[in-house]
């Protein structure tokens, strides 16, 4: 399997100075690499011809032809049937196995939540997962260490890279499932991060017209990083009409970066058009809040500031690539607010919000903090039409439309996933 050896500085920077000793005795470690060639700027077609140098074409499984769902459900299913039949080989192969997902967050989600899935029906353990990052934010792989960005000179030190794969600690990731309930009917573009449920779990105060229930259709995904509603995901949604109609555009992670600018002044976050009263911009007149703390097990209403056009739910640390709109706070105002230190796998998510364009932007240049709202255990939120027909969502960078009906409300559940992932750490 994968060849890897100890390496004196696990850092990237460190790797892309060429620190490590070449020579060292390798100890092999069985290892799968995901490549999602599509990320980095087209970078991962070259990166999946020099992972084939130090692996074998069975270990480095290109996305756009072998999916996580099969290879989870099948492959490592298979090994773990082949271990209790009582194969020491497939047994030791099984226990130390470590995988490595190259692409962007989206890609490493996608990853984790097809191992997450075969988790909870067959409670096999997930092997231990690391990064390397292709994608434009990153923010998963700058949380344990990974880098923002594959070097420039990464053909020198993809070796290193492995090697750090088969040698590091690891540390745990909370995870959070998402049940979105709306009204049958309506047109949706779900993204990848969500399925279509058979039945709906739940049915809210307010899913009846008329005293009429109304038959809903649900839908449910996990994210590791955050879910929001608003601004933000209306930039990211044009974003991705951009790439998927002109992808030529969206070739490296800093064309990328200008797009995002782009949308932010084009889609009223810094100026709102003249015609339309600033107050009918705020999420306060289509959302409604409601948090279960750490401390209680009934849910509390949050009213939602009017100065208020994005609301973040946020598991990381780093959002944005590699921003912390949390902020650092101080002990006295967390004690005063009720806030414990964010960490990723504390239980907690921490919900904040974003103002105006400019708000945003001196949030992400980390001169502000953003506007802190709550920190919880679980979430509901309950969206309803009136001067807008339409709502933006996203979760960990994919983002949907969500139609709107001043009749009927839609629902979002997040609940925090009981097992937790094994993330590999990079330092």
């Amino acid at each position: 399997m994968a060849a890897a050896m100890e390496n004196k500085d696990p850092s990237v920077e460190g790797l892309e100075k060429g620190e490590g000793d070449e020579d060292e005795e390798i100890p092999e470690v069985p290892m799968v690499v995901f490549i999602n060639p599509r990320s980095g700027g087209r970078q991962g077609t070259a990166l999946k011809a020099k992972l084939l140098e130090f692996m074998g074409e069975e270990q480095v499984l290109d996305l756009t032809v072998t999916k996580p769902p099969d290879f989870f459900q099948y492959g490592l299913a298979c090994l773990e049937n082949l271990a209790s039949l009582g194969d020491d080989c497939a047994k030791s192969v099984r226990e130390s196995l470590r995988i490595m997902v190259a692409g962007g967050d989206g890609t490493v989600g996608w990853v984790l939540g097809s191992a997450g899935e075969l988790h909870l029906q067959n409670r096999l353990p997930v092997p231990p997962t690391g990064i390397i990052p292709l994608g434009t934010g990153n923010d998963l792989s700058r949380t344990f260490g990974w880098g923002g960005s594959f070097p420039f000179a990464w053909k020198s030190i993809i070796k290193r890279v492995l090697l750090r794969a088969a040698t590091g600690t690891t540390s745990h990731l909370d995870s959070w499932h998402v049940t979105v309930s709306t009204p049958d009917g309506e047109t949706l573009e779900l993204p990848h991060a969500l399925r279509r449920m058979d039945q709906c779990p739940f049915v809210q105060d307010g899913a009846t017209v008329g005293g009429e229930l109304v038959e809903r259709s649900c839908f449910e995904g996990v994210f590791y990083n955050y879910f929001s509603i608003g601004m933000d995901a209306q930039v990211a949604y044009g974003f991705h009409q951009l790439r998927d109609e002109k992808p030529h555009l969206a070739q490296n992670a800093i064309a990328n970066k200008l797009i995002y600018t782009g949308y932010s002044c084009t889609q009223g976050w810094f100026l709102v058009p003249c015609m339309s009263d600033p107050s009918l911009r705020g999420l306060k007149n289509i959302l409604r809040i409601y948090i279960r703390r750490n401390d209680s097990s009934d849910w509390e209403f949050l009213p939602v500031p009017s100065s208020i056009r994005a609301v973040v739910a946020l598991n990381l640390q780093n959002y944005g690539s590699g921003r912390n709109p949390w902020g650092q706070l101080k002990p006295e105002y967390m004690e005063k607010r009720g806030f414990t230190e964010a960490h990723s796998d504390d239980g907690l998510i921490e919900i904040f919000g974003l103002k105006q364009g400019w708000h945003a932007t001196f949030v992400m240049a980390e001169l502000i903090n953003a506007k802190h709202i709550a920190q919880a255990v679980a979430i509901r939120l309950e969206i309803r039409g009136g001067e807008w027909n339409e709502a933006f969502l996203q979760m960990d960078g994919e983002p949907w439309k969500q139609p709107l009906n001043d009749e009927y409300s839609t629902f979002v559940e997040i609940v925090r996933v009981p097992s937790q992932s094994a993330m590999i750490d990079g330092e």
